[in-house]
Order: C-alpha cells, then structure tokens, then sequence
C-alpha cells in the first residue's frame, strides 16, 4: 500500500515539475532570430563601412583605414558594454552582435567589467578572459597545429 501511495505521490510531482519547466521554458522563433542577427550584423557592416568611408576622406589609405575601423568598432563595442547596453542589443540580435569583431570584444570587456569590484589583480586580471581565453587559446592552437602540417608536407 505504501508503495502505491508513494508512485502516486512520485508521479504528481513529475507532473508537476514538467508543466513547470514548460511554463518557465523561453520559446524560440529561429526565422526571427536568424532576421534580426541578419539585420544587427548588416548594421554593423554598413556602420563598419562608414568609418571606413570616413577615414579614407581623411586621406588614410585604404589598408590603415581598415585597421582604424576595425579599432574603432572595438572601441564602440566595449563602450557599450560599459554603459550596459550591448547586452541589450545582443538579446534582441543574438549572434549578428556576438560573432563580429564587436562580439569579441564585448566578451572580453564584460567579464573584465563584473569582475572589476574584486581587485584589479584577482578581479579585472583573473578573469578578463573567461569567455574569450578559450576561443584564444583554440584559435592559437589550431593556426599553430595547421602550420606544422603545412610545413611538413611543404605545402608552403
């Protein structure tokens, strides 16, 4: 009889538990999602292309006015994370804000940002490449693993 009453007891609140991780489960719409990183990554072009534009009227040759935009929308980037709005903006546009160049750099300047109350060495130190270490260290990794395959079988 007891066994009965706990499978009983066990099966309710299995119930339970599902209707609530359905409840508190975010749906997805991936046509909107893959719209709005469409439209968040071509903004950043199109802004990426007017400081670029901007330069090159300045008289910056075209390969320096590259590196100056690419600065510059790290500079915008990081800017934003500080003021909290490129989360904001990474919400909505989802991977159109975080696989850009301005991605990279809101990943390393948030960690570095909530961390900062812990000391600059322990907190600002430790932690600035939490998210963006790994993408480093595997990007390294893997130029460096090509490379010797490409000087081995003189490729180059």
């Amino acid at each position: 009889m007891d066994d009965n009453v706990k499978k009983i007891n066990d099966d309710m609140r299995n119930k339970e538990y599902n209707e609530y991780v359905k409840e508190v489960t975010p749906t997805h719409n991936t046509l909107m999602n893959c719209i709005h990183a469409f439209i968040a990554g071509g903004i950043i072009c199109v802004i990426g292309q007017i400081f670029t534009d901007v330069y090159m009227n300045f008289g910056v040759d075209k390969e320096t006015a590259g590196l100056y935009t690419t600065l510059s929308l790290i500079a915008v980037s990081v800017i934003l994370t500080g003021l909290n709005v490129y989360p904001s903006i990474v919400k909505w546009a989802g991977a159109g804000a975080l696989v850009p160049i301005t991605g990279f750099a809101n990943s390393v300047a948030a960690p570095a940002i909530e961390f900062k109350k812990e000391g600059w060495i322990f907190g600002v130190g430790c932690k600035i490449f939490t998210i963006a270490g790994p993408v480093i260290l595997y990007g390294i990794l893997s130029s460096f693993v090509l490379g010797l395959i490409y000087f081995t079988f003189g490729l180059i």
